[in-house]
């Protein structure tokens, strides 16, 4: 199956999986930061883990590059995107 890189379809359903992921990421992050509980089971819809408190950091830095991702893809669902202009 080949994906149209202009279809606006499939970068909806890309940003939507982004958040989705997100959402799991931020209730996990507060689930371990704010609770006694010393594990979580972490569900993406992609993906099934149990993380703990000691995952703290790297759920952080994966909830950073989620988050940046659907900026990127938010971005081009509106339009903008790169203008390259050559040096010559």
């Amino acid at each position: 199956m080949s994906v149209d890189c202009c279809d606006d379809t499939f970068w909806e359903e890309q940003l939507a999986a982004a958040k989705a992921a997100v959402a799991a990421y931020n209730a996990a992050i507060l689930a371990l930061a704010t609770n006694a509980i010393q594990s979580y089971t972490l569900e993406t819809g992609q993906t099934r883990q149990v993380v703990t408190k000691a995952n703290l950091t790297e759920l952080r830095n994966v909830r950073s590059a989620l988050l940046n991702e659907v900026a990127s893809l938010e971005a081009r669902l509106c339009g903008a995107g790169t203008h390259v202009i050559p040096g010559f």
